[in-house]
């Protein structure tokens, strides 16, 4: 069946293969571009946005280009691992691809009002191209690592977005704030990443979606499915912004409203969900749905909740955001293509009005000097297209029909009902949570648009116009939205909207997998014509929404009650208490430590190399060998006089005693190793203990004679120590010993001549075989030689160095 995507005919039974180099193009470009704006902006000025937007423009060219393919291409990238530099195309990459780049079109326009005469836009257009570039990669990433690699490329470019203007406090707070969160969660993800692919045992995401069942099938044979789930699911997480982790999102506010409207609705949050939906086909199943239905509901309650309690334009919509991120979340963790088809969907539907709403609040803010409730109403009269934008949005937001955002609200509904009519239980706690969350939802809505159509304070002073530039990117969205909206009344009339509906299939087929593709081919939206459960319960939402917002003081006062009772709802003191309980721990083991006493710095230098290396030893359980090779009379005599001069030099009464036992136990080594027919070492043994000697002869002489005495406590513990490192050691050395290496000495006795020109093959191997570590090592010696010259002179000179 030949259908439409994103205008392009495509035809299910034909997909061809994707273009490496196209994708290459799509994923460097914006990294090309980003690494010239310097040079642009001194050229172009504030016109450097309309380059940034064709740039913008060329990449959801190529997405364009792309659509209707399926599959992977890849170049090897890091062979002995069987990593590819990999993308992989279908459904859901396009869809947020399409999103990445398109709404990136229309920031960049809105940025040329919005950013003029800001400082610093050279670095403002370059990072959002790079950001740009990295949700491409994230998108179209067809392997493990290079997914790993884009993800966090998103986080280091977001908090040099968030973080623009360096000079606040609360810009650097909070662009710390979503690097810690979001990267923190992204080392989760790694190892779950790790855990996958050695389970699979290769790191092609591409290879893995080509057999999804037989994918999990190896990962469920390990044990391993619930691990894998978990570590992916809190990367997912942080990035979403899903409780706890939602934390970092109204910070971000402190960016400017067009990095809030790139990143924070149709970008970089979205790359959590895009995850979900990227390995919804491998991991789904039961705890899938137990995580994630109830990770997504609670953060759609939760954050709809905060969002009331919200006093300004774009606190709201980060919370907002968090809400419409949970029920994405909710619906890709329900089972089946109903659950499938409400993320997708809702996907495209936020991105739409939310977009639009974040640049509506940067007009207000712009035109207005405030995005204070307070200090807002009426400004229909000022701004009406900007007000007719936000009707269309704000409404598509709340749920409401004919609006875009009721038909994937609707699909949630009834989703929920399903899952809970089959479940029982505590199930039905899930349509609840989702009502209750969607009446939040659209009195919190309201409350935007009444900044509109409410009473004009007499305190807001007179309000321009926004230039076009800023009024254009947003009416293009809300048009958007409009006729998503619109779809569905034609579509209750017999008149599909046919594109829309063909495309969202498709991506929805992209999460279901290859065997359940199938299914979401008859995908359709409409405005409701008959009673069900999920128009009951959009009924009640719409109408719990109506009484909350005309109750909207003792709403708000009962909401903010609740968090007065429950701060943990907030949750920003859990990140504040493990952030600077950090620090405060911190600086007390430093004080502990920093005792300016060598003795100190050794017992904990020691103690942490035996714990490392303890703990390495249990983790892999080694086996430590209880047999070791006969000595003969003349190596046991040897090994007991060092024993003893060991012993002797514990017991020293003075330094110059002490290190004259040492050097019997080094000398002593010395004859082992002649013993052993090693005298090249025996007599590297040599010179190494005469000067160490002659050294600690010449300082001691500057030392009091006697070592005096030392509390008992401290002496047990270095005596403790001591055992334990001296086990460690003796584990080390017989685990070492008791392996069987390949056999490589044949091999260097064998081509020592004829290669290098050499007859000692010690020296042969040192100069020739190990050539870059010797100059290392000469490396390290020549500059530990300056440093202590550097000291005589100073001293010489009477600085203090």
């Amino acid at each position: 069946m030949a259908t439409f995507i994103l205008g392009l005919p495509y035809d299910s039974n034909v997909q061809p293969t994707p273009d490496l180099w196209v994708l290459l193009a799509l994923v460097g470009l914006p990294f090309a571009a980003a690494a010239a704006t310097p040079l642009v902006a001194r050229a172009l000025g504030n016109r450097t946005a309309y380059y940034a937007a064709a740039v913008a423009a060329v990449c959801f060219g190529l997405v364009v280009t792309l659509a209707g393919t399926h599959g992977g291409a890849a170049v090897s990238w890091v062979g002995p691992l069987s990593v590819s530099l990999g993308f992989y195309v279908d459904g859901l990459a396009t869809l947020v691809g399409a999103l990445a780049s398109g709404v990136g079109v229309l920031v960049f326009l809105y940025s040329a009002g919005y950013m003029r005469g800001e400082p610093g836009q050279p670095k403002y257009y370059a990072t959002m191209l790079a950001f740009m570039g990295s949700m491409l990669g994230v998108v179209y990433a067809g392997d493990l690592v290079v997914l790993f690699c884009f993800w966090e490329l998103t986080s280091v470019a977001s908090f040099l977005l968030v973080g623009h203007y360096s000079d606040r406090r609360d810009s650097r707070y909070a662009a710390r704030k979503a690097m810690l969160v979001t990267v923190g969660g992204g080392l989760f993800m790694l190892v779950g990443f790790v855990l996958l692919a050695s389970t699979v045992g290769t790191y092609s995401l591409a290879a893995m979606l080509a057999e999804p069942a037989a994918t999990r099938a190896a990962v469920e044979r390990a044990g391993l499915l619930l691990p894998i789930l978990s570590l992916v699911g809190i990367g997912a997480a942080t990035k979403s912004a899903q409780v706890p982790f939602h934390v970092w999102l109204p910070d971000a506010m402190a960016a400017p409203t067009p990095v809030s409207a790139f990143l924070h609705s149709a970008t970089m949050v979205k790359a959590g969900v895009f995850l979900l939906g990227r390995v919804r086909p491998i991991l789904v199943g039961d705890h899938w749905t137990e995580i994630f239905v109830a990770l997504g509901l609670c953060t759609m309650l939760v954050a709809a909740i905060l969002a009331v309690c919200a006093s300004e334009l774009k606190e709201l919509l980060a919370y907002s955001t968090v809400s419409h991120l949970g029920l994405i979340v909710a619906g890709f963790g329900f089972t089946g293509a109903l659950g499938s088809e409400t993320a997708v969907f809702h996907i495209l539907n936020h991105a739409a009005f939310k977009a639009a709403l974040f640049l509506v609040a940067g007009i207000v803010a712009h035109e207005a000097g405030t995005r204070a409730f307070d200090d807002l109403g009426g400004l229909r009269h000022d701004l009406p297209i900007t007000a007719a934008v936000a009707v269309v949005a704000a409404l598509g937001m709340g749920g409401v029909p004919p609006f875009n955002g009721f038909y994937s609200k609707e699909l949630l509904f009834e989703a929920s009902y399903e899952f809970a009519h089959h479940a029982g239980g505590l199930a039905w706690l899930a349509p609840v949570v989702a009502v209750v969350g969607s009446v939040f939802t659209l009195a919190y809505s309201l409350r935007f648009l009444a900044v509109f159509f409410g009473e004009r304070p007499d305190t807001l002073g007179h309000v321009h116009r926004a230039p076009w530039s800023m009024t254009g990117p947003p009416v293009a969205l809300a048009a958007i939205a409009g006729v998503i909206g619109l779809g569905g009344i034609t579509a209750a009339l017999g008149a599909p909207l046919a594109p829309v509906e063909s495309f969202v299939g498709w991506v929805v087929g992209a999460t279901l997998g290859p065997e359940a593709a199938g299914h979401a081919a008859s995908f359709h939206y409409y405005l409701p014509t008959y009673v069900s459960p999920a128009v009951v319960m959009s009924a009640l939402a719409i109408a719990g929404g109506i009484v909350c917002y005309l109750r909207w003081r003792t709403v708000r006062w009962a909401t903010r009650g609740l968090l007065g009772a429950l701060p943990v709802l907030r949750a920003d003191g859990w990140y504040d208490g493990f952030v600077y309980g950090a620090n405060h721990a911190s600086t007390r083991v430093q004080r502990a430590l920093w005792t300016g006493h060598l003795r100190t710095y050794a017992a904990w230098t020691f103690v942490g190399a035996v714990a490392l290396a303890g703990f390495g030893y249990l983790a892999t359980g080694i086996a430590v060998p209880t047999a070791g090779p006969t000595l003969g009379a003349g190596l046991t005599i040897i090994l007991a006089v060092a024993a003893v001069a060991a012993v002797a030099a514990v017991r020293a009464p003075s330094h110059v005693a002490g290190v004259m036992a040492l050097s019997v136990v080094g000398f002593a080594v010395t004859v082992f190793f002649v013993l052993a027919s090693a005298p090249d070492v025996a007599l590297t043994q040599v010179v190494v203990e005469t000067v160490t000697f002659v050294v600690f002869l010449v300082i001691l002489d500057k030392l009091p004679s006697y070592y005096g005495r030392i509390e008992r406590s401290r002496a047990a513990r270095d005596a403790v120590i001591s055992v334990l490192v001296g086990g460690l050691v003796t584990v080390t050395t017989l685990v070492a010993t008791d392996a069987s290496p390949d056999a490589i000495a044949t091999y260097f006795v064998e081509n020592t001549v004829e290669q290098a020109g050499g007859h000692n093959i010690v020296n042969v191997i040192l100069v020739d075989f190990r050539g870059l570590d010797t100059l290392g090592e000469i490396s390290v010696v020549a500059m530990a030689a300056v440093t202590v010259l550097t000291l005589i002179v100073m001293r010489e000179r009477g600085e203090t160095p």
